[in-house]
């Protein structure tokens, strides 16, 4: 299937470049390949890519340098750094410089295709160079307590004040923070979202305030940390509750006179950006427990917006479910279900503990699994049921007669082909469940599946999954 993503190739290397840009284009995605760092510059004047992979080490422009001419037009632009196994300290500099990923030679070609959608769909997820994230969601909500967030959004659409947003993990904290910055004064400014508990400690720093060449080993070039990337607009702080100790310092630093040191500087950056921060923690608890900077808190304490837990807005389920259900149909290519009134009623009851991420997934789940386009209690997996999946003796004649009890009803209920799909389908189940117990590893879920890792590799391509 055609993509419009398009992946530069730089390498000394003849071989390289042909076996990459072959895989490239079989997967559907656009691929040109460049001999030298100068000519991709070069390329770079008239056009540019959604994902760069460049050699290590190459005549005359190395690989490092030439991301770091890169990120200096886009800082935003994913980068696969290639290097040898034997090369491993300059695989952490190329990580630390701020490459999306090394790729060791010699390489899995699948992998490494792999390795290109990850970073095209990490740079589209972090939205445009701009920052407008105008791919990002409507928020859905009709529920009293919704109400009261779309409140708070309206009051401060002319308003550049720091605002603290809490809730349980899962609960759209990142939806409203957009919809603040897209209803503020910033809306033509960049959106910068970081999460603090994805980042490795040692890291946190050089992410939020840059670093300059030379700072530490493997910083071969300038990088321009998030505040200077949000200048002008607004930086999300998600989790803030995890910032470590010293890093709330130099926050609060920030927050009180807008300067800022990148890592190894001397002198002082100005930037203006508006601080949205999110946690699922209690911040009161970890301030009276002296996890957490008082000071600190009450900077960013100023304005809060409580997200409700799905459970507080059971009025909104259907309108959710159905918009998740036709999410997931248009991803699949596939018509989307829809839940009868007992399956919707049930929804409501339940506590969903990962809230409006955990209704997603399941509504992915359903669309998959579900045998008819109307979603029935049979359909559910027995978490939502109520049923408890260990209290069953025999688990293999359990899941086997409810297939057969399904391939009845497709049979009865639909034409030619009704059990074509049911095959894939299984698959992409099997393969699904092999990976997550692996933690993603392909040769480990291949022996689960007792398949060879070119089969489980070419069963991923043709199922078009995204793993």
């Amino acid at each position: 299937m055609a993509d419009s993503t398009t992946v530069w190739i730089v390498d000394d290397d003849r071989s390289i470049r042909w076996v990459l840009k072959k895989a490239l284009e079989r997967d559907g995605l656009s691929a040109v390949d460049f001999e030298t760092g100068e000519e991709a510059l070069m390329a770079l004047e008239r056009d540019q890519p959604n994902v760069l992979i460049t050699d290590i080490r190459m005549p005359r422009l190395d690989g490092l340098t030439l991301m770091g001419r890169f990120h200096e037009h886009d800082p935003e632009l994913p980068v696969i750094v290639m290097t040898a196994h034997s090369d491993l300290d300059a695989a952490v500099s190329a990580y630390e410089g701020g490459a999306f990923e090394y790729l060791p030679k010699p390489f899995d070609v699948e992998e490494a295709v792999d390795l290109v959608r990850r970073a095209a769909a990490a740079a589209r997820s972090s939205g445009p160079p701009e920052g407008r994230r105008e791919d990002m969601p409507e928020i859905i909500g009709e529920a009293p307590a919704m109400q009261e967030v779309f409140r708070a959004i309206g009051r401060l659409s002319r308003s550049n004040i720091t605002v603290l947003i809490n809730g349980e993990s899962g609960t759209g904290k990142e939806l409203v923070a957009g919809s603040l910055h897209r209803h503020s004064p910033r809306a033509g400014k960049p959106f910068i979202a970081l999460n603090m508990a994805a980042i490795p400690r040692d890291l946190m720093e050089s992410e939020l305030f840059g670093h300059e060449k030379g700072a530490f080993t493997g910083a071969h070039q300038v990088r321009r940390g998030r505040f200077e990337q949000a200048d002008g607009g607004t930086l999300f702080l998600d989790e803030i509750g995890d910032m470590p100790a010293e890093l709330q310092t130099r926050l609060l630093r920030v927050l009180a006179d807008g300067e800022f040191y990148r890592v190894g500087a001397h002198t002082p950056m100005r930037v203006d950006v508006r601080i949205i921060a999110a946690t699922h923690q209690n911040l009161e608890a970890r301030v009276a427990e002296g996890r957490f900077r008082e000071d600190l808190f009450h900077r960013l304490n100023v304005i809060r917006i409580h997200c409700p837990a799905l459970r507080e807005r059971c009025a909104d389920i259907p309108a959710l479910a159905d918009h998740f259900l036709h999410r997931a149909a248009r991803e699949l290519n596939v018509e989307p279900k829809q839940l009868t009134r007992e399956v919707e009623h049930r929804f409501q009851t339940l506590p969903w503990p990962g809230n409006v991420r955990e209704l997603e997934n399941t509504c992915r789940w359903l669309t998959v699994m579900a045998s008819g386009r109307e979603v029935q209690m049979d359909d559910l997996p027995p978490e939502l049921t109520g049923i408890d999946p260990s209290a069953v003796e025999e688990p293999a004649v359990d899941w086997e007669t409810a297939l057969a009890r399904w391939a009845e009803r497709q049979a009865e209920n639909q034409g030619d082909g009704a059990l074509a799909a049911a095959q894939s389908r299984l698959e992409r189940v099997l393969i699904e469940a092999a990976l997550k117990r692996t933690g993603g590893r392909r040769q480990d879920a291949a022996r689960l599946l007792g398949w060879g890792r070119n089969t489980l590799t070419r069963k991923i391509r043709d199922l078009q999954m995204q793993v």
